[in-house]
């Protein structure tokens, strides 16, 4: 399976870190990171934006000319992951004027997968507009919203929910939802 990881300027750098690691032992991961996410990587976890690209193929984010930005290049799926809300409102629009868009806009016109993870609360009308669009025209919107049914114990536990839901929308075998 050949993934296109997106991680934006949105809160949650923990749910890229935790599903790179995850994919990256399943698939061959081909890496964008926008500048607004090299801000909050280094923010949330501490830690330098490169050090989560060490088994990916990593491209520069304003690079349109990269080889992931044609829809001659296969991919299985899309998955940005956190979501901001000015990417979904540039995927919604169609405007793909940076290299995680333009991949959004190709898995979109393919008919391939995009999964967006969006971490914003609360919500507004434009919002819950911009998700509406992208999930009419064949995305998957899924909110950075971990369940509790599974007894989590800790932060990790619910971290790791949502990484349980994108490999399950990936066709992937998953052990992190549990039942006890």
């Amino acid at each position: 399976m050949r993934i296109i990881f997106g991680i934006t300027g949105a809160s949650g750098a923990i749910y890229a870190k935790k599903s790179l690691e995850f994919l990256a032992k399943h698939a061959e991961i081909h890496l964008i990171i926008s500048d607004a996410a090299r801000i909050v990587i280094q923010k949330e976890l501490s830690q330098d934006p490169a050090e989560l690209s060490t088994s990916a193929t990593v491209y520069d984010f304003n690079d349109i000319q990269a080889p992931i930005a044609s829809s001659s290049f296969h991919f299985d799926a899309a998955v940005i992951i956190p979501c901001s809300m000015k990417t979904l409102g540039m995927i919604a629009s169609g405007i793909a004027s940076n290299l995680i868009v333009r991949v959004c806009d190709v898995a979109l016109k393919e008919g391939r997968k995009l999964i967006l993870m969006p971490r914003e609360t609360p919500l507004n009308l434009i919002h819950l507009e911009n998700m509406v669009k992208v999930k009419r025209a064949g995305g998957i919107i899924l909110p950075a919203a971990p369940g509790f049914y599974h007894s989590p114990r800790d932060l990790s536990d619910l971290v790791n929910f949502m990484v349980g839901k994108v490999s399950q929308l990936l066709g992937l075998p998953q052990t992190f939802i549990t039942y006890e």
